[in-house]
């Protein structure tokens, strides 16, 4: 069974030892393994990707043990597999402003074209609360009057609901490195309203069309803690329009159809196991 179990905390000695050690010894054969330490806010954080032995007990036990060893050692450890439960697996959602994206992406679930349950939606802006009421979902405003969100909050969150995945569906905040780190390995899937890599940025509409760009596109990808957006493409969707068409029907065109039906196939596809993240790259799923 394959375990991703991801360990942040205060920079120290021997913090990786008796991660490796425990799981090692008991078997379990290790796929990838990444660390990464902050040296200027003296944080350490780890990922480690396994094929965990059933032999060796379930995978509730090995949580019991890392989170000892997280608690020795002042971690906050996290011990996740798809394969633990058989149901489908449980999504939280983030939002700012634009319900599309949103609305595309509970409809696919609600028709089983997304196999796989909303279990939150939490928004820096109230902007999609009427969209959660409209599907049944509970609904979390983490922003403050000024939009910025309450991080420690949101990881409760995804904590409390036992998420397996989180959709940034134009989600327009960045999420902390900490709490990348927290949900590594192919688990943060991010809308981004522009083709990557060459309209990175907020404005992405903007900037291809003061390119004299006449393709546009959304692109989807899985967020990863410490490098932009490269080798982690799930699909991006593209339209193409005439010369002199005004900004604002691309951005409609983008908003109301192609970033929410690109959406809706990169996260089918993760969901699907279609593709799955390894060493930062894409890869084809083992589904």
């Amino acid at each position: 069974m394959q375990v991703t179990i991801t360990a942040v905390g205060p920079d120290n000695c021997g913090l990786a030892d008796p991660i490796v050690h425990y799981v090692a010894s008991a078997g379990a054969n290790i796929h990838e393994i990444q660390m990464f330490d902050h040296d200027r806010d003296k944080i350490f954080a780890m990922m480690l990707r396994i094929e965990w032995p059933e032999t060796s007990g379930t995978v509730a036990k090995l949580r019991s043990h890392m989170n000892e060893i997280g608690q020795l050692k002042g971690l906050s450890i996290r011990t996740w597999s798809r394969d633990e439960h058989i149901r489908p697996p449980r999504v939280a959602i983030c939002s700012t402003y634009r319900p599309e994206p949103v609305v595309a992406l509970l409809r696919a679930m609600r028709d089983k074209v997304i196999k796989a349950d909303p279990v939150v939606m939490i928004g820096n802006r109230p902007a999609c609360r009427g969209v959660a009421e409209q599907f049944d979902v509970e609904w979390h405003d983490v922003g403050d009057d000024g939009g910025n969100p309450n991080n420690d909050q949101i990881v409760e969150l995804f904590d409390q609901h036992e998420v397996d995945y989180i959709v940034l569906a134009r989600y327009m905040r960045i999420l902390p490195p900490a709490t990348c780190w927290k949900f590594a390995g192919g688990r943060i899937i991010n809308l981004h309203h522009g083709l990557l890599p060459p309209f990175p940025g907020f404005r992405p509409y903007e900037d291809a069309h003061a390119h004299h760009m006449l393709t546009f596109g959304a692109t989807i990808h899985f967020i990863i803690p410490e490098l932009d957006a490269g080798n982690q493409i799930i699909n991006q969707g593209t339209f193409s329009v005439a010369p002199g068409t005004p900004l604002e029907e691309i951005k409609r065109q983008g908003e109301t159809d192609n970033e929410p039906s690109t959406l809706v196939e990169g996260v089918r596809r993760v969901i699907d196991r279609d593709v799955e993240l390894h060493f930062q790259k894409v890869v084809r799923g083992q589904n």
